[in-house]
């Protein structure tokens, strides 16, 4: 039944679905719906944890290879989901019907602390420091509203967005690293392993060119 609703919602505004058309698709009674759920709300939070839990094991990735080649991987995943869950990728972070319920937000907060515990495990740190903390949450917040931008009318190859959001990360990553020496350090070591054709190197590239 949680997945036929999360289909559904995936599909069309939840605003939309009817307790009724995700009985008839599940194949079961109204009133079993009901016995589970006491209204479309609850089971529309039900969907939403099923695809949180969806999107979050979209950041999980093994730690083999460069980073900049990691992240990419990871921000196709991540456009995977979206692309196939649209309206329920923007309903999860945008609240839909359930805007303000607890529940809810618990549900994006989740999210987002998956991706970021994800992340510095990528870089390899366990206790990050307060700008290192700045970067990771800004890209992720990044990502969520590049995507749902990316959603209404989808005017930029989705693609390009991917490698855009790698680069995007490197570039928050610079410019917190050109006054923190700690933030250098870690730059450092990002781009120890990068090879020259990857995303890294990539954005490396264009800037230089862009300077000359």
């Amino acid at each position: 039944m949680i997945g036929v609703a999360l289909e559904l919602f995936s599909q069309r505004s939840p605003d939309d679905v009817s307790i009724d058309e995700i009985a008839s698709a599940a194949g079961i009674s109204r009133p079993l719906v009901y016995h589970y759920f006491p209204g479309k709300l609850s089971l529309y939070e039900a969907a939403l944890k099923r695809a949180s839990d969806e999107l979050a094991d979209r950041f999980v990735e093994p730690h083999e290879g460069p980073l900049g080649a990691r992240l990419l991987r990871v921000m196709r995943r991540f456009f995977d989901f979206v692309d196939d869950h649209g309206p329920g990728f923007s309903a999860l972070m945008r609240g839909g019907p359930a805007v303000g319920s607890t529940a809810t937000n618990a549900l994006i907060d989740s999210v987002r602390q998956a991706a970021y515990v994800q992340i510095l495990s990528h870089l390899d740190v366990e206790n990050p420091p307060a700008r290192l903390e700045l970067v990771v949450r800004s890209w992720i917040s990044l990502a969520e509203s590049t995507a749902l931008i990316w959603l209404d009318g989808r005017r930029i190859p989705r693609a390009e967005l991917e490698v855009q959001l790698v680069h995007d990360f490197a570039a928050l990553a610079a410019v917190s690293a050109a006054g923190d020496e700690e933030m250098g350090a870690l730059l450092r070591r990002m781009l120890k392993d990068e090879p020259a054709d990857g995303p890294f190197s990539e954005l490396v590239g264009r800037l230089i060119s862009l300077a000359s």
